[in-house]
C-alpha cells in the first residue's frame, strides 16, 4: 500500500517535468541521474512513481519457471515505476503486453526499460506506458531471464536503488535518490516557479534577450 507521505511526493512530481528535476539535480550538486535514449513507446507520456527494480541477464537455462519482472509486477502498487535493466539490449524483448495488463490492473504507474520491449501495440490499448530504447517482436524466451528484483540496477548507467523515485516525459528520465526528494522537490519546484514566469513574460510579448537574462544564467546556482 503506497502511504501518504510517498503519495504526496508522487503527486508533487507529477506536477513537475524532467527539465526541471534535472536542474534541481544540478543545482544540488548531485552526480548526473539523467538518462536519455529511452522514449516512450506506447505514446507520449508524463509520469513519476516509486521505483520497483528488476535484473535481467543471459540465458542460462535457469529462471526458477517464473516469468521474467512477474515478481517486481504483482508487488507494484499504486504510484509504482518498474524499472527494468535490460542492459540495453535490442535483441529480445524486456517487458511484454501481458506484464503491462498485470502492471495496470496493480495500478503501477508506467515501466522502464533501460533496452527493448514488445507488445507496445497492446500496452498502449491498456493504456500503461512503457519507456525503452526499442521496440522488438522478438521473445525472451532462450534468450533472457530475471537475475533478481528489488535490488540496486544500473540504468543507462545511472545508479538506482529500489525505493528510489523517478520522473520520465518525452525529453528524458531523471531518477532521484530516496534520501534526497526533498531537497530536489523543493529546488525544482521553485526552479519550475522562475520558468512560469519566463514564460509567461514571452507570452506577453517581452524580449527573449530580457527575460532570459543573467537571471536564467544563475538560476541553478545553489543560492539562486
Amino acid at each position: 500500500m503506497t502511504s501518504a507521505a510517498t503519495a504526496d511526493v508522487v503527486a508533487r512530481l507529477r506536477r513537475l517535468d524532467s527539465c526541471a528535476v534535472s536542474d534541481a539535480c544540478d543545482r544540488l550538486g548531485l552526480a548526473d541521474r539523467v538518462v536519455t535514449g529511452l522514449a516512450p513507446l506506447t505514446g507520449p507520456a508524463h509520469v513519476a512513481g516509486r521505483v520497483v527494480t528488476v535484473e535481467l541477464g543471459p540465458w542460462t537455462g535457469g529462471g526458477g519457471g517464473s516469468h521474467l519482472c512477474a515478481a517486481a509486477t504483482d508487488s507494484a502498487t499504486a504510484d509504482d515505476v518498474i524499472v527494468v535493466a535490460h542492459h540495453g539490449r535490442t535483441d529480445c524483448a524486456g517487458w511484454g503486453g501481458n506484464l503491462s495488463r498485470a502492471a495496470r490492473a496493480r495500478g503501477a504507474a508506467a515501466t522502464i526499460v533501460d533496452g527493448a520491449a514488445r507488445d507496445i501495440d497492446e500496452s498502449r490499448t491498456v493504456g500503461h506506458p512503457v519507456f525503452a530504447s526499442a521496440a522488438t517482436p522478438r521473445t525472451a524466451r532462450g534468450r533472457t531471464e530475471e537475475v533478481a528484483w528489488g535490488g540496486p540496477v544500473a540504468i543507462g548507467g545511472v545508479a538506482v536503488n529500489q525505493g528510489d523515485y523517478v520522473v520520465a516525459d518525452s525529453t528524458g528520465i531523471v531518477f532521484v535518490p530516496a534520501a534526497q526528494i526533498d531537497a530536489v522537490l523543493a529546488a525544482a519546484e521553485a526552479i519550475a516557479a522562475k520558468e512560469a514566469a519566463m514564460a509567461g513574460a514571452l507570452d506577453a510579448g517581452q524580449p527573449v534577450s530580457d527575460v532570459m537574462g543573467r537571471d536564467y544564467e544563475t538560476m541553478l546556482h545553489p543560492n539562486a
